[in-house]
């Protein structure tokens, strides 16, 4: 399938992934080698003090949906 489907318009990138550290970090650097940019000059920011508090209360977490913890679970041991 790769050899079908590999083509100028469309190329296809094989990472080497014996040690999944450097293949995260080849794969970063290749994807963001890929992008176009150019240095800009950036003006100093002035950010302004923070605002104080209008007395806003977080909702309980037990009504937002949320991305399952799967880390914790490789850690715990479980």
């Amino acid at each position: 399938m790769l050899a079908a489907t590999d083509t100028d318009t469309a190329p296809w990138t094989v990472v080497e992934s014996e040690d999944k550290r450097r293949a995260r970090l080849n794969t970063i650097a290749h994807l963001l080698g890929t992008v176009p940019w150019t240095p800009t000059d950036l003006s100093p920011l002035s950010i302004p003090a923070r605002p104080p508090g209008e007395g806003y209360v977080r909702p309980p977490r037990e009504l937002a949906r949320a991305v399952p913890d799967h880390a914790a679970m490789l850690f715990d041991g479980s």
